[in-house]
């Protein structure tokens, strides 16, 4: 169990009044911590401010996030080699109903968490994958954004109790794929690099981003445009990108299979470089 930070006061409890109880109201980042630092920070910042404007509350100085985090870094105990760390900005306490208060004052909350290591394998041989029956709805006002509201995707991991599989994936309402439960996914076709557009539903990840930036650095575009599930098992190669494990090949979906393709390969040596060492090979 960690030790969650509020303002600077360890706490054990929530106000039973806070809104992220009632209404999920509220972000939060699940940030690597390698080397005893935040990794992809400025990602994560940007990300949380754009969330924090999207749904009108108020974005803490970045100074006072770094200082939370890294008071929660110091004081957990944990290894801080190899670990993450979670932010949580909610909108305060408030009446009940759905308004918030003209005066509220949101909280931030940090914690640090100890970290395990994927398999080796996974990175070499690609792992497992199923596709989750549970569909995310669409809602533009939200799309892309880590809201504290995370019902379908816990609803879509307890679909499969497997072990040897690692991730679940989700279609919309109408059938595309978007998502992992916790990952963005990426397909490789004719040697083209295609990721799913959010603006309807999903959340838009930090090493989504970083793989983004990094492949446009290099000058190959990695394209945003809808998938259809039954094109996505037509595709050469899949992957999944998140924050904690960098990049992952895909091997199979159920009976679909895939092979751990060379632009994969060449991807993740591109992504050690920027620092995300777990994809070394």
């Amino acid at each position: 169990m960690s030790t969650w930070y509020c303002d600077g006061n360890s706490i054990d409890a929530l106000p039973i009044d806070d809104r992220a109880i009632h209404y999920g109201d509220g972000l939060f980042e699940t940030i690597a911590i390698r080397a005893g630092s935040p990794r992809l920070w400025h990602l994560h910042i940007d990300r949380l401010r754009y969330g924090c404007e999207r749904l009108a509350i108020a974005m803490p100085p970045e100074e006072n996030l770094h200082t939370g985090l890294q008071q929660a870094i110091n004081e957990s105990g944990i290894d801080s080699g190899y670990a993450l760390a979670k932010i949580i900005i909610t909108a305060g306490s408030g009446r009940r109903g759905y308004r918030r208060p003209d005066s509220g004052q949101g909280r931030v909350l940090t914690a640090v968490y100890s970290a395990q290591r994927l398999a080796p394998a996974g990175y070499r041989k690609g792992v497992a994958t199923v596709r989750c029956a549970t569909a995310l709805a669409e809602q533009p006002a939200l799309a892309g954004i880590k809201t504290l509201n995370r019902l379908e995707q816990v609803v879509a991991r307890n679909e499969w109790h497997d072990p040897d599989v690692h991730e679940g994936l989700m279609c919309d309402t109408a059938g595309r794929l978007i998502c992992g439960t916790m990952s963005n996914v990426f397909v490789v076709h004719d040697q083209s690099i295609i990721t799913p557009i959010l603006d309807r539903c999903g959340v838009a990840g930090v090493m989504r981003r970083h793989v983004i930036d990094t492949l446009h650095a290099d000058g190959i575009n990695a394209n945003e445009d809808d998938i259809h599930w039954d094109d996505a098992m037509l595709v050469d190669e899949v992957f999944l990108t998140n924050s904690q494990y960098g990049v992952l090949p895909v091997r199979q979906c159920g009976e679909q299979r895939w092979a751990v393709g060379p632009v994969t390969r060449e991807l993740m040596k591109r992504v050690a470089k920027s620092g995300i060492e777990e994809c070394a090979l």
